[in-house]
């Protein structure tokens, strides 16, 4: 079984950044924080001029949060911290000035769906459905929630959020407003992905920074937002309710 990690690897001014963690590209909290830095370090290098996000192996995008450790909290501050880490990583990806092209190859669940939605660009394999499951264990996606509604609406959030046990399609997804595009194999995403990524390096990059600008007005309080949801999930994820429930996870 391959270790966690966070990669990157720059190729004519693309870098693509990339996770993986055995337990279905679940995220804890270190390689959240890996992945956040290196979004954030890849911003500031005038050697890329183009992100593109992708998980590791061919299967689930990301799992969302890591279970271990959500099972693991035993008081409210820890509970915070823990919820951070995507709100950090969701943070890291509105700051930065570079593009950043989601390339999402399969399911992708809670936390999943936040990264997907704060990327700049989501191409999709028509096997990736998204699902917020938070609700099923007592808790609910509030760190993520804003990133979720900014590209599905408040009423395909809702919809997504409040039905929290049904996987939603690609294609669904993509009329929403989540994925760009959708394409039938793992093998055609790719070449889309790299095309594209490809093409945006000939623009001129001063100007793709402005039009980033432009396109994340308006949530320039979310340092601030994201972390206040991180201390509501950290206050929930104790309740009675929610500690039964994950008793099944154990």
């Amino acid at each position: 079984m391959s270790d966690p990690y966070v990669k990157q690897d720059i190729q004519n001014g693309v870098a693509t950044i990339e996770f993986f963690h055995p337990a279905h590209n679940s995220l804890p909290g270190d390689i959240l924080a890996k992945l956040a830095q290196t979004i954030t370090d890849a911003g500031t290098n005038d050697e890329i001029k183009v992100i593109v996000l992708k998980s590791g192996r061919d299967r689930t995008f990301c799992a969302g949060a890591s279970f271990k450790e959500l099972i693991n909290i035993n008081d409210a501050e820890t509970g915070r911290i823990f919820f951070s880490g995507f709100a950090n990583v969701i943070n890291a990806m509105r700051k930065c000035p570079k593009f950043i092209i989601g390339r999402v190859q399969g399911k992708t669940v809670g936390g999943g769906v936040g990264l997907a939605s704060a990327v700049d660009y989501c191409m999709a394999s028509k096997f990736a459905s998204i699902k917020l499951s938070e609700l099923n264990v007592g808790i609910g996606p509030f760190v993520v929630g804003p990133a979720v509604e900014r590209k599905l609406g408040l009423s395909g959030m809702s919809q997504i959020a409040i039905d929290a046990n049904s996987f939603y399609d690609a294609e669904w997804a993509r009329s929403k407003g989540l994925y760009m595009k959708v394409y039938e194999t793992n093998e055609e995403l790719d070449e889309a992905v790299t095309a594209f990524a490809n093409h945006l390096c000939t623009y001129n990059p001063e100007a793709m920074a402005e039009m980033k600008k432009a396109f994340w007005t308006g949530t320039e309080d979310w340092d601030n937002l994201l972390a206040e949801r991180a201390a509501i999930s950290g206050r929930l994820v104790l309740s009675e309710f929610t500690k039964e429930t994950l008793k099944r996870f154990a």
